[in-house]
C-alpha cells in the first residue's frame, strides 16, 4: 500500500530542458531536486541527466557526494583527486566526492551520465540499475525515482500501471510501494530529503 501520498509523478524526458555547461563541454538535463526547485547552491539532492561531449574537467560541489552512470556512449577516463578512475561500463554506479578536482578524458566520443547529487551527511542516496521485475519502496521521509535507461519500465502500484520511455522518470514520496518491470535497464534511486 501506498499509504496517504498520493501515485508517483512522471516526470517526461521530453519536458526537460537542456543547460549548457560554462566551459561548453556539455549540457545537463536536471530530472529532479530536492527542495523543489532548488537552485544549484540549494540542493539536498538532485539527479540529472549530463551531456558530456568535450574532454575537461568537472564543476566542484563542495560538500556533495555523487553517483555517476554511463548510460550513453564508450566511456571516460576520469582523475579524481589524483586518480584514475576508468568509467568505461555501462549501467555501473560509481560513487566518488563531488568537491574532489575531477578532470575527464572521453575514451572514443560524447558520452550521457546519470548523475545523483547529495549532500554529504544530510541526505543519503542509494543508486542501483536493475533489470525484471521486483518490488521498490522508500520510507516516510524518503523519495524514490525510477528513471529506464535502457529501454522501456512500468511502475504498477495500487493497481495502476505507469509507463515510462527511455529517460522518462517516476517519482514518489514516502511511504511508497510498488512492483518495477523492467526488460532492460533502469535506475532505481532512494533519496532522503534530509537526515539532519
Amino acid at each position: 500500500m501506498q499509504g496517504t501520498h498520493p501515485g508517483p509523478r512522471v516526470l517526461r524526458a521530453t519536458d526537460r530542458a537542456a543547460v549548457a555547461w560554462k566551459n561548453g563541454g556539455g549540457a545537463t538535463r536536471e530530472i529532479a531536486a530536492w527542495p523543489p526547485g532548488a537552485g544549484i547552491d540549494g540542493f539536498t539532492w538532485r539527479v540529472s541527466l549530463a551531456d558530456v561531449a568535450a574532454d575537461g574537467p568537472f564543476s566542484a560541489f563542495p560538500g556533495v557526494d555523487r553517483t555517476l552512470t554511463l548510460a550513453e556512449g564508450a566511456g571516460m577516463d576520469l582523475t579524481v583527486a589524483g586518480a584514475h578512475r576508468l568509467v568505461d561500463e555501462r549501467y555501473t554506479p560509481q560513487r566518488f566526492p563531488g568537491d574532489a578536482p575531477t578532470d575527464c578524458r572521453l575514451l572514443d566520443g560524447p558520452v550521457v551520465n546519470f548523475n545523483v547529487m547529495y549532500r554529504r551527511g544530510t541526505a543519503p542516496a542509494d543508486t542501483a540499475v536493475v533489470r525484471g521485475s521486483l518490488a521498490v519502496s522508500c520510507a516516510p521521509g524518503e523519495s524514490l525515482l525510477v528513471v529506464p535507461l535502457e529501454g522501456t519500465a512500468e511502475l504498477a502500484a495500487d493497481g495502476a500501471a505507469t509507463a515510462l520511455g527511455r529517460y522518462d522518470a517516476a517519482l514518489a514520496r514516502g511511504p511508497f510501494t510498488a512492483v518495477l518491470h523492467s526488460p532492460g535497464r533502469t535506475a532505481v534511486v532512494r533519496l532522503g530529503d534530509d537526515s539532519r
